[in-house]
């Protein structure tokens, strides 16, 4: 490549991922808010995306594998292509099904599409790697222009799909996000430059998937819990609980609650991000040893234990849906997710510094994996703690992942 096609490459790859993560973001708001209007209960809405979270484990597994088969060009479009048939496929949803058939065909296109994600976060990710400069912090820069803008698309992404299902409707939505992700799949067939880097070794492919350092299976343990200790709330307990306090139950109330839902889960999707991205200020691990970072992600994974704790005692002292319990909702998941971000950042930086540079993509992969499985059982959680125990239960079985999570850093230090 000239010096001019890897910049053309990252700016392609870039755009590509945007556009994916804005998809996936709006996709996801798009199917628990239309389901939980048509009834659905929050078991049935949690079952909706467990199969995309274990497309997300079986992807990041196999991650190494195909990047070595198919090569990193291949796979990020293959991803793109992937989630556009996902979402053509689920046009075809018809009212007329039942709940079984319905919740059924909803798996399987969620299934493809968790496929999709993690090829094309693996192929991005993979290739700025590749393409960025190695002198002069260029990879850490690229990177983080990479990642930092990734959670608030995402979290335009919540809005937006939200927004379009209000004022276009769920077949309407789709269609219109088929098309666009169309556009840029084509875009990027024409831009990405000939001879982007792609194929690894086969030796880094498949084999040895669990490290030989505890530290990284430790810190992926953490993360499984980190994640599952978000969704159990994030997934379908609060956002159904702010649609029973929001909605009156008209068309023009559901609508109403449909943006207000979304504004709410997008802004805290942002502000994870922003608060990602300026961790290292924040805990000032710049320049520290590992150690010294290795006890703060301690300290702050059992500063997130209490958080829902709290707020699962405020839900319960509350018995039924109340202004100041929403106020306090708000406020309390605002916390969680400041000291979420930070958690995050830091195993962000931990399972860089424990991995070998021999087998980088593997522990990475696993890592990730962790992270997929976490949000499995998390999403999962999320419906049955809540259809349980409603929103009390829910942020409790939440602390409880949040805890695990502490239990599982704090033998990091060993």
């Amino acid at each position: 490549m000239t010096a001019a096609k890897p910049i053309q490459a990252y700016a392609a790859v870039t755009a590509a991922y945007w556009a994916f993560m804005l998809s996936d973001g709006a996709l996801r708001m798009l199917v628990l808010l239309h389901f939980n209007s048509l009834g659905f209960t929050p078991i049935q809405l949690a079952w909706l995306f467990l199969l995309y979270e274990l497309a997300g484990i079986v992807t990041n597994l196999a991650a190494g594998w195909l990047a070595a088969r198919f090569g990193l060009a291949a796979t990020l479009y293959g991803g793109l292509a992937l989630q556009i048939g996902a979402l053509l496929a689920l046009a075809q949803l018809d009212p007329a099904w039942g709940v079984g058939a319905s919740v059924a065909f909803v798996m399987a296109v969620q299934g493809v599409s968790g496929v999709a994600k993690d090829l094309a976060k693996m192929s991005s990710k993979s290739a700025v790697k590749m393409l960025a400069p190695k002198e002069g912090g260029g990879l850490f820069r690229w990177v983080a222009l990479l990642t930092g803008s990734k959670n608030a698309v995402k979290g335009l992404g919540f809005f937006l799909g939200a927004a379009l299902l209000a004022v276009a409707g769920f077949q309407a939505a789709v269609w219109g996000m088929a098309a666009v992700l169309a556009v840029i799949l084509t875009a990027v067939l024409l831009f990405l430059p000939a001879g982007l880097p792609g194929r690894l070794k086969s030796e880094e492919a498949w084999s040895g998937w669990r490290s030989k350092d505890p530290r990284v299976n430790r810190l992926s343990l953490a993360r499984l819990f980190l994640f599952g200790a978000r969704d159990v709330w994030f997934v379908v307990g609060v956002p159904v609980y702010f649609q029973m306090v929001l909605s009156d139950g008209t068309a023009e109330g559901r609508r109403e609650a449909f943006f207000l839902i979304g504004s709410f889960l997008a802004l805290w999707i942002m502000g994870y991000g922003a608060v990602q991205a300026l961790a290292p200020r924040l805990l000032g691990a710049k320049g520290q040893p590992e150690q010294h970072v290795i006890r703060k992600a301690i300290l702050w994974t059992g500063l997130l234990v209490p958080i829902p704790f709290l707020l699962a005692a405020a839900a319960w002292a509350a018995g039924a849906p109340a202004p100041w319990l929403t106020a306090t909702l708000i406020a309390g998941l605002l916390l969680f997710g400041f000291v979420f971000a930070l958690n995050s950042s830091v195993h962000s930086y931990l399972i860089l510094a424990f991995g070998s540079e021999e087998r980088i993509t593997r522990d990475v992969g696993f890592y990730y994996m962790a992270n997929a499985a976490g949000r499995l059982i998390g999403t999962l959680l999320s419906g049955i703690s809540f259809q349980l125990g409603g929103l009390p239960l829910c942020l409790a079985t939440a602390g409880l992942m949040a805890f695990a999570s502490w239990r599982a850093a704090s033998r990091l230090k060993t």
